[in-house]
C-alpha cells in the first residue's frame, strides 16, 4: 500500500486534533509538532474541512478543531476526503476495470485487497490512534514480524 505525503500528513494533524480535544489548534502548531510544511498542511485542512472533518475558528484564539468526535473519524474518512477512493488502478474504482484473457482475474485481486484495506482502515478511529489504544486486530497483524518485512 502506497500513501501520499498529503494522506500521512492529513492523518498526522487529525490525530494532533483528536488529542487537543475541544479547544482549537493553529496550523501553526501542528506543522511545528509534527514537522510538516505550514503551508501545505493549510491546503489539506481546507480539503479536510470541506468534507465536514474539521471546522476552522477565526480570531486570536482561532485554529482548527475535529467536526466530529475522534470516536467517529475513521482513518478511511480522512484518507478519502483528501485522496479521494482507498483502492484504486490507474485512477478508476477496481470494480471499473477490465482485463481479458490470463489477467482477467487481477480485477478480483484489486476488489479484494481494497476490502481489506477498508476493514483496517474503516475499524481505526482517530481517537484509537491519538490514544494508541488500537484495535486488538490491528496490534495482531502488526505484531506479526512478516509485517514488518
Amino acid at each position: 500500500m502506497r500513501l501520499s505525503a498529503r494522506v500521512d500528513y492529513a492523518l498526522r494533524a487529525a490525530a494532533e486534533l483528536a488529542a487537543a480535544g475541544a479547544g482549537p489548534t493553529t496550523v501553526g502548531e501542528l506543522a511545528k509538532e509534527q514537522d510538516m510544511p505550514p503551508k501545505y498542511l493549510e491546503n489539506i485542512l481546507l480539503q479536510m474541512r470541506r468534507a465536514g472533518l474539521v471546522r476552522g475558528q477565526r480570531g486570536p484564539e482561532g485554529g482548527y478543531v475535529l467536526a466530529r468526535p475522534a470516536a467517529d473519524i475513521s482513518l478511511a474518512d480522512v484518507i478519502r476526503a483528501v485522496d479521494g477512493p482507498l483502492a484504486n488502478v490507474r485512477g478508476e474504482r477496481p470494480e471499473h476495470v477490465g482485463y481479458r484473457g490470463p489477467a482477467e482475474s487481477l480485477q478480483q485481486v484489486w476488489i479484494a485487497l481494497r476490502a481489506t484495506e477498508r476493514s483496517i482502515l474503516e475499524e481505526v478511529t482517530l481517537e484509537q490512534v491519538a490514544s494508541g489504544a488500537l484495535p486488538e486486530r490491528v496490534r495482531q497483524l502488526a505484531a506479526d514480524p512478516a509485517a514488518w518485512d
